[in-house]
């Protein structure tokens, strides 16, 4: 279920918003000028599918966004639980360490669509932090120079499309600012009580 969570950037002592409505958290966050767009989800892409056949399955929706946006590079990320990889513990580790501290894209957008699996961006914006859930199906566009940071929890299953104006990828500037250690994180906000 995707989930749009709003706290004062203060702490998680009290919420300003949660929705799970789609027409919520799109508005939520255009108010943010942040993209937020559902795609069909495709059955019969499997969730470790490779990159190639994750692209093609979503040929269309890439084109459009890519014409409509100038994208110079679309690739796709993933990382799958692998109990029988035992270095996947410290790979998920490792990655998720990444992603976990605030930080700015000074050069690009950061725009990401879940083709499989789930993660949590957190947008501090305004005053206030928005944890957006995304799940299989979701895009999310944040525009550069928003702050922000990314959870994919400590056992990682996910694939998504990256879109990116510039050719070097993906290059952050963190902020220092340790605002992301006061919020709830992807474990606490999708375990099984956390409604």
């Amino acid at each position: 279920m995707t989930l749009l969570t709003t706290w004062p950037e203060s702490g998680p002592e009290s919420v300003v918003r949660r929705t799970s409505e789609p027409s919520e958290i799109a508005a939520a966050l255009a108010r943010l000028g942040v993209r937020y767009e559902q795609w069909p989800v495709r059955d019969d892409v499997a969730a470790d599918a490779g990159s190639d056949a994750v692209l093609t399955a979503y040929r269309a929706e890439i084109d459009r966004l890519t014409a409509e946006e100038g994208f110079a590079t679309v690739d796709v990320v993933a990382l799958h639980p692998d109990d029988e990889d035992p270095g996947f513990a410290e790979k998920a580790k490792a990655a998720r360490a990444k992603f976990l501290e605030e930080h700015t894209h000074d050069d690009d957008d950061e725009v990401r669509f879940f083709v499989a699996g789930s993660g949590i961006f957190y947008l501090h914006v305004a005053g206030e932090v928005h944890a957006v859930l995304c799940e299989h199906g979701d895009l999310l566009g944040v525009p550069k120079g928003t702050t922000h940071w990314f959870d994919m929890g400590t056992r990682p299953a996910f694939t998504a499309i990256r879109f990116f104006h510039e050719e070097d990828g993906w290059i952050g500037t963190f902020t220092g600012s340790g605002v992301s250690g006061r919020f709830p994180d992807f474990d606490t906000i999708t375990a099984p009580d956390a409604a």
